[in-house]
């Protein structure tokens, strides 16, 4: 015998899709598991109409449909493919935009160490160096279990982290005392087994600049925003090489327009034209925008 209403039934096939959503695209291990299994029982229970919580207590919902009969199954069918179709794009574009950003923040120090090594300055290779083992450490440790879709088949991917964690831990003494040519030399095995995970997993080398880029273009929005010149001017240099990285990539129109907003966004704060720098900072964001979403 049923116990559950229209409405109480539509509310458990909702969560359930979320449930789903969660287990599969935003988390791993145990918890993926038991989301899993949470999902399957709302499912269930919304599939069959009768809930055996309810029973014991006789509890039941069905009054709740009063005035409902005659559309909710249109309404209920709707709102699924749309929660479906929605939270599986959303889920698609974000956390394959989390893993990015996650992998650019503890890339960027080992690109610096890279740097420092082969410049022979041992102090600041030393800083960037620490920093990159605790990113490191904390990018295995996210990525470990957890798998996003778009490294969810990658069955090589925690085997190369594992190389890369221990080729940068066993330089730390050589870092600290040792012939840093020679360790800027073992840094730059690293490079190919990023690259090697990135190409296997459908990213390009554009994507993984773009998102860099994007974090400098944000510091010199900020200030742009706030009429700063002077903070505009100084965040620039910053911006300017990440998007070098982007030009080396590629470099069509698109990527020029990008190019040309923060040169002329960079012009107007040397020039002291201060109440132009909110609207072209915003133009210089939608060009980044309408790049990222089709290439990024």
């Amino acid at each position: 015998m049923k116990n559950e209403s229209v409405m109480d039934r539509l509310a458990r096939l909702l969560v359930a899709v979320a449930l789903f959503l969660t287990a599969y695209f935003w988390v791993g291990g145990a918890l993926s598991i038991v989301l899993y299994v949470f999902g399957s029982i709302l499912l269930f229970t919304a599939a069959t109409g009768f809930c055996l919580l309810y029973k014991p207590f006789g509890f039941s919902t069905l009054k709740w449909d009063k005035g409902l009969k005659k559309w909710p199954k249109v309404i209920m069918a709707v709102l699924i493919v749309v929660l479906l179709a929605g939270g599986t794009y959303g889920s698609l574009f974000f956390t394959r935009k989390f893993f990015l950003e996650d992998y650019n923040r503890m890339n960027n120090f080992y690109k610096q160490t890279l740097f420092l090594t082969g410049q022979n300055q041992r102090e600041e290779a030393l800083s960037n160096y620490s920093k990159l083992v605790s990113e490191l450490a904390i990018f295995q440790d996210k990525y470990a279990n957890y798998k996003p879709y778009v490294i969810k088949s990658d069955k090589a991917f925690n085997a190369d982290l594992t190389k890369v964690s221990q080729l940068v831990l066993s330089l730390g003494n050589d870092v600290k005392s040792g012939d840093l040519s020679s360790v800027h030399k073992r840094f730059e095995e690293v490079r190919p087994i990023f690259q090697i995970i990135l190409k296997r997993n459908g990213f390009s080398m554009l994507a993984v600049a773009l998102v860099d880029f994007h974090d400098a273009m944000e510091e010199v929005l900020t200030p742009a925003n706030a009429k700063d010149a002077s903070g505009v001017i100084a965040a620039y240099a910053n911006a300017d090489a990440k998007l070098k990285d982007v030009e080396v990539a590629a470099n069509d129109e698109e990527i020029q327009a990008i190019r040309k907003n923060l040169e002329e966004l960079k012009s107007l704060a040397e020039q002291g034209k201060l109440d132009e720098l909110p609207a072209k900072g915003g133009i210089l964001k939608s060009s980044f925008v309408k790049v990222y979403l089709k290439r990024g």
